[in-house]
């Protein structure tokens, strides 16, 4: 297992974390999994044992039941708080008030003590945005992170679910207020969905932030469950839950060639599709999520999965983006500059 540095800063997070929105089934996360205390505790000590000092969470997953078996597994299981980086999340909808929700200081602040009673801890390694409000200013939503840096309670924050403009504003809103930046963003991103290289990758690679990953397998289309040929009799995930949106035609040509190439090495798809995020170097660490050991044990199996030059030019090939405008015209006006 590899620990990479987690954005500009000196944090060492290691290349797979382990996410928990499989823990619990409560609300609308039963579509995801159901797991009880056992097979938490189970999946979070071969995480630990297989290298992973990284879990992800949020508030919002199964109404805080996931943030609540994650806490009592690190008890469970003896582990030690400050071995692990622990990440969660801010902004969804947690009651049934008017300011149950959002990115206002109230709820903020609010939800991160919250979230500290369920995990069982005192503070909070990355506290995240889950994604961006509208109606509550940058100023607000960074001022009251702030103040959860400052008092302890946390000690990094980052970004979800935004677009780049969102995130250079607050990059910049921190830069010249002198106050808590973040550190790094969580997003989609996976070889059948690519959107994260139009703006947002050259924005983290310009401003040094670190890229978390979530749902690497394109909401289990990359699983090895499904083929051009069998979409609709598969039974994973995507079966009742079709999601996130994805070009499955450019998505079956690339299960197409990583099928071949699973059988030649002896690995599955899944497999290869994680190896593939973990060799793109502005990937700091991929969230992995299962239902099932054996779905762990394969995830893990990844770090030491490796492409030919060949294989990775025709993956990157049949996976590229259509060219979209200003991309196209950048790249026509700065072919001078190539060279």
């Amino acid at each position: 297992m590899k620990y990479n540095l987690l954005g500009n800063t000196g944090l060492r997070v290691s290349e797979l974390c382990l996410g928990t929105m499989t823990f619990g089934g409560k609300g609308r996360f039963q579509v995801i999994g159901n797991l009880g205390q056992t097979q938490v505790d189970q999946l979070t000590k071969r995480a630990i044992d297989g290298g992973i000092n990284f879990i992800d969470t949020a508030n919002v997953y199964s109404e805080g039941l996931s943030e609540e078996l994650t806490g009592q597994s690190i008890r469970n299981l003896g582990l030690h708080r400050d071995d692990l980086i622990i990440a969660t999340k801010v902004r969804g909808k947690m009651g049934d008030g008017p300011n149950d929700s959002g990115l206002t200081r109230k709820h903020i602040i609010q939800q991160a003590e919250a979230s500290l009673r369920r995990l069982q801890i005192d503070y909070i390694d990355l506290y995240q945005i889950h994604s961006y409000d509208p109606l509550t200013p940058f100023a607000e939503t960074l001022s009251a992170l702030d103040h959860l840096v400052q008092s302890g309670k946390v000690r990094y924050i980052g970004a979800s679910n935004v677009t780049a403009w969102q995130l250079m504003k607050a990059l910049d809103y921190s830069h010249y207020h002198d106050i808590a930046k973040f550190v790094s963003l969580q997003a989609y991103y996976t070889i059948a969905g690519r959107d994260l290289e139009r703006e947002l990758i050259p924005l983290l690679r310009e401003e040094n932030l670190g890229l978390l990953v979530w749902s690497p397998l394109a909401g289990g289309l990359l699983s090895g469950k499904y083929s051009r040929d069998k979409e609709k009799e598969a039974d994973g995930r995507r079966a009742n839950f079709d999601f996130p949106p994805i070009n499955k035609e450019r998505a079956f040509d690339i299960i197409d060639l990583l099928q071949p190439m699973a059988k030649a090495k002896n690995t599955s798809v899944a497999g290869l599709a994680l190896a593939w995020l973990l060799q793109q170097s502005v990937v700091t660490s991929v969230i992995i999520g299962a239902n099932k050991m054996d779905q762990l044990d394969d995830n893990l199996k990844s770090i030491d999965l490796r492409f030919s030059n060949e294989e990775l030019e025709q993956l990157n090939k049949a996976s590229a983006l259509p060219p979209e405008y200003p991309g196209w015209m950048l790249e026509f006006t700065g072919a001078d500059r190539k060279a």
